[in-house]
C-alpha cells in the first residue's frame, strides 16, 4: 500500500532557448546528493540542425547542475560532449555514481547516424568535481544502454546493470561484476561476459510483448537493492504501449535474485507534462534517492521536462513484499462471514457487496441478496465484534417498492446524519439505465426494527448509467456533498438539502479518473463512505483493470474542501487472492460497499466474487501513513 506523489514544481528543469545546446529539451536526469548539495546530470537537447543527408537532428549531450533545495537549480552548462569517434552523433541518459571518490557517470553513446543497433552503445566519463571530464571510455562492445554502477561493491566488486540489446529486441536487463576499474570498459572482458549473457540476466516482463529499460541507480535498503525502473507495457504495438515505472527488489549479496517487485506500474503518464511533449506519454525513470524515509524518483516527462515524484520507502517495500502485506490488511479469519441460505428464497443464490453501520455498540451490516428470480434486496446481520455474526434477519429489512427499482435494489451505502440514517443504493429496472435512489429511516426505528423507511427517490439523471453513491456524513460550507459514478469515472454534487423529493445531482464535479495502464485502468467509482481522519477524508474506491479484476483503493480528499482530491494509491489495497474472491458470480471481485472505524482500526465489508460477504481490517496509523507528509522538507514554493 502506497501513494506516489508527485511534485507540486514539476517540470522542474526545463529547456532554457538562450543555452543552444539545451534549447529542445532537457529531461532523464540522474541525481547524487552529499553535503547540502544536489548534484544533477542530464540530457540536453539542442534545436534540430541540418545534417549531410538533408535530414534534421537534435544534437544529445550531457549537462550539469545543482541546487540546495532540490527546486531551484544554477550553474547549468554541459559536462560531456561528443568528442570521440563513437559518441560523434551524441551522449544521452546520463546515470551517476560515486565510488572511491569518483564520479562515474554511464550515458549511450551514439557513433552512427541515421541511428541503428550498432552504433548505440554504453560509454562513461569519469570526474572528480563536475569541471572536467578526467577520463572517458567506450565500455560495451555491443548495443546496450542505460548501464549504472551500485553505489558501493558488493563482494569486493565493482557492480553494474545495465540494459541489453535494447536496439535489437528482446532487450535484456544484466548484472556485470568487476574486480579492477579498468575491467569495466575492457572490451574483451564484455565479450566474454556477452557470451554467456543468459546467465547474468534477470527478467521482469510479465510477457514477450513489454520491453523493460534500467531506471535509477539502485538504492540499498535493509531489505535488498531497491531498483526503480521503465516497463513499456506492448511495446511492440505502438497504438496500446504503456510507459509505466515500477521497481524491483535485489538481493543484497547477488542482485541477480529478485526477491520482491511491484504487482504493476506505479507511475504512467497522467499529466500534461508527461502526456505532451516530443515523443507523448512517456513517464522514464533515470535516477532515485533515498531522503528522510522516502524515495525521490527523478524522470523524464514526454522526453522533454525533467521532473520529480515521491514514494515512501517502507510503503514501498511492504507492497512487494507478500508477507509484509498480510501483515497490514488482515482478511478475517471467519470469512466469508455471510453465505447464502437455500431455505430463504429471497437469498438462496447470493449474498455480496455489504454495506455497514455502527449503532449502539452493534456493527449492522446491509447487504444485498438475491434468490432464483435474481431480484436484489437489502439483508441485514448483526455483529457486535464487528467480525462474528450474532444475529441475521430472516427477511429483507428493504425491497423494491417502485416501479424504477422493480429488478432490483442494488449496492447499498448508509450513513447517518443528524440521527436518521440515509441509503443510496442502485435502482434498476431492467429497461431503463441503472439509477441512483436514495431513502432514509429515523436511528429509533432502525434500532427498534420499525422498518419504516421513507418513500424512496430517483436522483441521478436518466441519460447515463449513474451508480455507486453516498452522501459524505457531514455537512460542508457548500451544502452536502455526494460522491457518485458517472460512466467510467468518480464525480460529485453538492446540494442543499436533504429533501430528495426537490433535490437532484444534475453537475457532476469530476473527481477520480481511471489511469490508463494502472490496475484501475479502465473503470473506478466508489466503495464505503468516506470517513474523516486528522490528515483528509479517505474514500476507499473500487477500480477495474485491463484484466476484468475489480481491486480496491484509497484517495484522500481535503478536509475541508471534499471535493479536492489530495492523492489516489499507486497500489490496491485490497485484490481477490482466495477462491471465495476469485470463483462465484462474477469472478476476480473484491467489493466493499461499507466500512467501519473502531479504535483507530477500519474494518471494511466486501462482497467476494459477486457471490458472499467477507472482511479485512487494516490499522487506521497504516492507511494514513500512506497519504502523510509525503512533501515535508522540500517542494514548498509553489
Amino acid at each position: 500500500m502506497f501513494v506516489l506523489k508527485r511534485s507540486k514544481n514539476n517540470p522542474i528543469l526545463l529547456p532554457v532557448r538562450q543555452h543552444n545546446w539545451e534549447s529542445f529539451a532537457t529531461f532523464n536526469w540522474s541525481p547524487l546528493q552529499e553535503e547540502g548539495q544536489l548534484h544533477c546530470v542530464y540530457r540536453a537537447m539542442a534545436l534540430p540542425a541540418p545534417m549531410d543527408d538533408q535530414s534534421k537532428m537534435a544534437m544529445s549531450i550531457v549537462a550539469y547542475t545543482k541546487s540546495k533545495d532540490g527546486i531551484e537549480f544554477e550553474d547549468r552548462r554541459p559536462l560531456i560532449e561528443p568528442k570521440e569517434e563513437w559518441e560523434k552523433y551524441g551522449c544521452e541518459d546520463p546515470r551517476i555514481t560515486k565510488i572511491d571518490g569518483k564520479y562515474y557517470i554511464f550515458y549511450t553513446a551514439l557513433s552512427q547516424y541515421p541511428f541503428n543497433k550498432d552504433g548505440i552503445k554504453v560509454a562513461v566519463g569519469i570526474t572528480k568535481d563536475f569541471k572536467k571530464i578526467e577520463e572517458r571510455h567506450l565500455v560495451t562492445p555491443f548495443n546496450a544502454k542505460a548501464m549504472t554502477m551500485f553505489p558501493e561493491k558488493i563482494n569486493g566488486k565493482f557492480v553494474v546493470i545495465l540494459g541489453v540489446n535494447t536496439d535489437n529486441p528482446p532487450a535484456k536487463i544484466a548484472i556485470a561484476e568487476f574486480e579492477k576499474e579498468e575491467d569495466i570498459w575492457d572490451h574483451e572482458k564484455w565479450n566474454e561476459w556477452y557470451h554467456d549473457l543468459e546467465k547474468h540476466v534477470i527478467d521482469p516482463r510479465r510477457n514477450d510483448s513489454d520491453h523493460v529499460e534500467v531506471g535509477a541507480s539502485p538504492i540499498k535498503t535493509e531489505h535488498g537493492w531497491l531498483l526503480v525502473y521503465s516497463h513499456i507495457k506492448n511495446y511492440f504495438d505502438e497504438s496500446r504501449r504503456v510507459f509505466g515505472v515500477e521497481a524491483l527488489l535485489l538481493d543484497s549479496n547477488d542482485p541477480r535474485k529478485i526477491i520482491g517487485r511491484t504487482k504493476g506500474p506505479i507511475m504512467v503518464p497522467e499529466l500534461t507534462y508527461e502526456k505532451y511533449g516530443h515523443a507523448p506519454n512517456i513517464v522514464f525513470p533515470s535516477g532515485a534517492l533515498l531522503r528522510e524515509g522516502n524515495i525521490e524518483i527523478y524522470y523524464g516527462g514526454a522526453d522533454t521536462v525533467c521532473c520529480r515524484a515521491k514514494v515512501n520507502l517502507e510503503n514501498l517495500i511492504e507492497s512487494m513484499l507478500p508477507d509484509l502485506v498480510a501483515e497490514k490488511i488482515r482478511r478475517f479469519e471467519n470469512n466469508p462471514i455471510l453465505l447464502p441460505r437455500p431455505e430463504y428464497a429471497w437469498e438462496s443464490k447470493h449474498v455480496f457487496n455489504p454495506t455497514a453501520i455502527d449503532l449502539e455498540g452493534n456493527v449492522y451490516i446491509l447487504y444485498r441478496a438475491m434468490g432464483e428470480e435474481n431480484i436484489s434486496t437489502i439483508g441485514l446481520a448483526i455483529s457486535k465484534d464487528g467480525i462474528h455474526i450474532e444475529e441475521r434477519l430472516d427477511g429483507p429489512i428493504y425491497s423494491p417498492r417502485e416501479s424504477f427499482e422493480s429488478k432490483g435494489c442494488e449496492d447499498a451505502r448508509i450513513v447517518e446524519i443528524d440521527n436518521r440514517l440515509y441509503m443510496n443504493y442502485t435502482a434498476y429496472d431492467g429497461v431503463n439505465v441503472p439509477r441512483i435512489a436514495i431513502t432514509s429511516i429515523s436511528k429509533q426505528d432502525f434500532l427498534k426494527r420499525n422498518w419504516n423507511w421513507e418513500k424512496p427517490s430517483l436522483i441521478s439523471q436518466a441519460v447515463s448509467m449513474d451508480k455507486d453513491a453516498c452522501i459524505l456524513p457531514t455537512k460542508t460550507d457548500h451544502g452536502y456533498l455526494v460522491y457518485h459514478r458517472m460512466g467510467e469515472s468518480i464525480c460529485c454534487d453538492y446540494i442543499d438539502t436533504l429533501d430528495f423529493r426537490e433535490e437532484r445531482l444534475d453537475t457532476c464535479i469530476q473527481l477520480l479518473f481511471p489511469r490508463y495502464g494502472m490496475w484501475d485502468s479502465k473503470k473506478v467509482g466508489i466503495s464505503a463512505p468516506p470517513f474523516l481522519t486528522y490528515a483528509g477524508w479517505i474514500l476507499l474506491y473500487h477500480g477495474v483493470g485491463e484484466d476484468n479484476v475489480y481491486r480496491v483503493g484509497a484517495a484522500l480528499f481535503d478536509k475541508k474542501d471534499p471535493d479536492n482530491l489530495v492523492a489516489t494509491t499507486s497500489a490496491p489495497i485490497l485484490e481477490p487472492e482466495f477462491d471465495y474472491e476469485k470463483v462465484g458470480q462474477v469472478p476476480n471481485v473484491v467489493f466493499p460497499c461499507g466500512a467501519i472505524l473502531r479504535d483507530r482500526v477500519v474494518y471494511i465489508y466486501y462482497g467476494g466474487a459477486d457471490s458472499v460477504v467477507a472482511g479485512v481490517t487494516i490499522k487506521l496509523d497504516d492507511l494514513i501513513k500512506m497519504f502523510d507528509n509525503l512533501w515535508t522538507y522540500t517542494d514548498q514554493k509553489k
